[in-house]
């Protein structure tokens, strides 16, 4: 990413529902973006969202599809729309940014990029934490060989589920949600920027409770059929030799007190922030140390920075480069996910068929200032 001048895109936004702020906050601050245009299925939404943040046009998805003034579609909707409204997209002209996952099933996702390939587009997609100042001082250390050959990797995102505080939280449990569908994409994304991609994967999955009861306003008391695993243990395996475990899960109730990710290697420890955030804090331990020492961030973008893969794939259009947060990167992370539910039901390791580049790191002292 440079500080060179680059065609502005014009960005309509599908789906206005709580994570819209963080983009049209984000993204009105990047001068290669201009978001112009908000759609959702409640027309309302989209015209309030429109008011809140001088947006041109509040439309229907169909009329957000058909104005060919818009370049690129930041789609925001739930999982199982992401595949249907990016393909839509794509055959409107425009390129596509999704909200992780890319998609709900493997069909879906290689259709996608298939369809971008064919019409000569960009597919982007969430999360892009990683291009934030603390993954990025993170591989910026490996890379560096402050502990050495990276060994192990481990990552935990083990919590309660979110019908305690999300306003309508059914779709964490069907098809496309999950701990590992909805925060898995965080962890495995972080990990492959660091480690590179993946060689194969096994697992066990399991459904604690077959429905939840939502505590939060305005639908508490309802409940929820469940129909996706809540608590998920994987491994892993990747390119460079390095082995990892993964857990992920809705069911503890009572919380946990586990690390979000550490690295080891022959030569020290690496913490790593919280995957699901842009900054900090870095943490290392080398192997003579008795204690803990955090490290300054090497970059920038450490502030919560969301649409950072949307500007990032503006500038990479500009500069005829690859983006960092792309389709194929968002598809390993798709197809190792699925893969850890079909080692458990097949009780085998699953062999990853798809590959990706580990993203180019972000420069060093790059920060908002210079895309304003």
């Amino acid at each position: 990413m440079s500080a060179i001048s680059a065609k502005k895109l014009r960005v309509g936004v599908i789906g206005c529902g709580k994570i819209s702020d963080a983009y049209f906050k984000t993204c009105k601050l990047y001068s290669s973006l201009e978001v112009v245009a908000a759609a959702d299925l409640d027309v309302s939404r989209a015209q309030a969202k429109a008011a809140e943040y001088g947006l041109a046009h509040a439309y229907t998805v169909d009329e957000l599809l058909a104005d060919a003034s818009i370049d690129l579609v930041i789609n925001l909707t739930i999982p199982q729309a992401h595949a249907p409204v990016g393909l839509a997209a794509l055959r409107a002209g425009k390129h596509v940014y999704a909200e992780k996952p890319l998609s709900v099933t493997r069909e879906e996702g290689q259709s996608l990029l298939q369809a971008a390939r064919d019409s000569g587009l960009r597919v982007g997609s969430a999360p892009d934490t990683f291009l934030g100042g603390g993954i990025q001082t993170c591989v910026k250390l490996i890379q560096d060989g402050w502990i050495g050959q990276p060994i192990g990797a481990s990552a935990f995102m083990v919590g309660r589920g979110h019908e305690h505080w999300h306003p309508d939280p059914a779709f964490y449990y069907k098809a496309g949600g999950g701990p590992m569908f909805d925060m898995g994409p965080y962890y495995l994304t972080a990990l492959i920027a660091m480690l590179g991609p993946i060689r194969r994967v096994t697992g066990s999955v399991k459904t604690s409770y077959p429905q939840r009861t939502v505590l939060s306003q305005p639908k508490f008391g309802q409940l929820i059929d469940v129909e996706v695993a809540t608590h998920v243990t994987g491994v892993m395996d990747f390119h460079n030799g390095v082995t990892g475990t993964i857990i992920t899960s809705f069911d503890a109730f009572g919380g946990a007190d586990l690390p979000r990710i550490e690295i080891y290697g022959s030569e020290g420890t690496l913490k790593v922030p919280d995957p699901n955030t842009f900054g900090g804090p870095v943490f290392i331990r080398r192997k003579d140390a008795k204690d803990w020492s955090e490290i300054p961030l090497t970059h920038g973008f450490a502030e919560n920075a969301r649409g950072l893969g949307v500007l990032d794939m503006a500038r990479a259009i500009a500069e005829d480069r690859p983006h960092r947060a792309s389709g194929e990167l968002a598809y390993h992370v798709l197809e190792a996910m699925h893969g850890f539910h079909d080692a458990s039901d097949q009780g085998k390791h699953y062999e990853m068929q798809s590959a990706c580049d580990k993203p180019a790191p972000m420069p060093i002292g790059v920060s908002l200032e210079a895309f304003r």
